[in-house]
């Protein structure tokens, strides 16, 4: 007697395995941005040798990675040859359509893949391998982190109504890209970015690029011990949680609801960990991530929210970004 098909796929060892070669995978995406084969056909679709001669790869590893991203979904294929996928076009081909993720998948391939080699000694232990940022991987890691959030940010923008905002607060920042997306989009919005250290020039010059300085105020400040601007009827914590331990982090809610007028609304933007339920994919592998490159926590949404009830925040919805955080949506009482 046959076991039924539906069956044999839940008992079957096809999800393992998909799991377990999932390096694999993410190793010929990397070659395949490294070798330029999303830029190649960024301006249509080329047959195998033509594609083969515009990376100067030989056709062999041409084929092997061309025919890898169409089983991933990433390119198309037919009689006339290979052409990107409307994502990857937009994402990965310097089409300029949208935030170029390329340099992300190279902070990925180079910098994080590497820490996560050593990844079983560091989940014995709860300690990450030392962070190298010497030569050129500084810039790697911040151009890969910085690109990171600028989708992040995008999707915020799309996901949220900053218009109904007069003005806004990033607080203790990590990118001057929320703030670009937000005032780019609503001309009447003002905001005031406070953060310390290298992400203050970095947030100008993002801000600069973006053509909305002259509408942000940039404070250098350290938000654990400075006085923060008051008067904000938004505040912005984006990716800060994960970067704080919990007292530092009931400190900076706290702050931020100082900062912010009666009513105001906060986004709370990062990576959290579900107790009940399956958890989304994407917040497990950051906790690993996290803790494998810098020893940095994802923390478990419920903890989160007790510390905004807490500073005087009720959470009163949550933002789901696709390939990104999500936003606990919160309102000062």
């Amino acid at each position: 007697m046959s076991v039924p098909s539906d069956v044999q796929a839940e008992v079957g060892p096809a999800s393992i395995v998909d799991v377990a070669i999932g390096y694999m995978a993410a190793k010929q995406l990397f070659a395949a941005n490294e070798a330029g084969l999303f830029a190649a056909l960024a301006d249509g679709r080329a047959p195998l040798e033509e594609l083969a001669t515009r990376t100067g790869l030989p056709t062999r590893t041409a084929l092997i990675l061309a025919d890898a991203m169409v089983g991933l979904g990433l390119l198309e294929r037919d009689a006339d040859g290979y052409a990107n996928s409307p994502a990857t076009l937009r994402h990965l081909s310097g089409s300029g359509q949208d935030v170029d993720l390329r340099p992300f998948l190279s902070f990925l391939d180079t910098v994080s893949y590497p820490h996560w080699l050593g990844f079983a000694e560091t989940s014995r232990t709860a300690r990450p391998a030392p962070l190298d940022l010497g030569g050129d991987r500084l810039g790697v890691f911040l151009g890969g982190v910085m690109t990171y959030n600028a989708l992040h940010a995008r999707m915020l923008a799309r996901a949220y109504d900053f218009g109904a905002h007069r003005r806004v607060l990033d607080l203790a920042g990590l990118s001057g890209s929320f703030l670009a997306e937000a005032l780019r989009a609503h001309p009447r919005l003002r905001a005031t970015f406070v953060s310390g250290g290298d992400l203050v020039g970095h947030a100008e010059q993002t801000l600069a690029a973006a053509g909305v300085e002259e509408r942000v105020e940039v404070v250098t400040a350290d938000p654990l011990t400075d006085e923060v601007p008051t008067g904000f009827d938004l505040v912005l914590l984006e990716h800060v949680v994960h970067r704080f331990d919990a007292e530092q982090n009931r400190r900076i809610v706290a702050a931020a609801r100082k900062a912010a007028e009666p009513g105001a609304r906060l986004l709370l933007l990062d990576f959290f960990l579900e107790p009940d339920g399956v958890p989304r994919l994407i917040d497990t592998l950051h906790a690993g991530e996290y803790l494998v490159i810098d020893g940095t926590i994802v923390y478990p949404r419920g903890e989160v929210e007790d510390w905004l009830v807490e500073a005087g925040w009720q959470p009163v919805d949550l933002l789901e970004l696709p390939g990104s955080p999500r936003v606990i949506v919160a309102e000062a009482r």
